[in-house]
């Protein structure tokens, strides 16, 4: 599966704006694996449950973990970006 739409909502980027410069290098360099393969096993993409069952979670790294949701086939929405 390949994913050609990512749409980022206003949360992630206001996320996103409070992080480091290699902290941002880090999202871009795992958003290009995502991409490329959602369930790249260097993510450790994962369904979340409880409250959140119909977002699923991968791993920047130790610390970092981006929430997103399928949309449809090949796009995907990225909720928020945290520890």
């Amino acid at each position: 599966m390949i994913v050609k739409n990512i749409f980022y909502s206003s949360r992630f980027k206001k996320s996103l704006e409070k992080f480091s410069v290699k902290e941002k290098q880090t999202v871009k360099k795992r958003l290009v694996i995502f991409q490329q393969n959602p369930f790249d096993s260097r993510l450790k993409t994962h369904k979340l449950s409880g409250k959140l069952q119909n977002y699923w979670s991968f791993s920047l790294n130790y610390h970092l973990r981006i929430l997103f949701e399928f949309i449809d086939g090949d796009s995907v929405g990225l909720v928020d970006l945290g520890t």
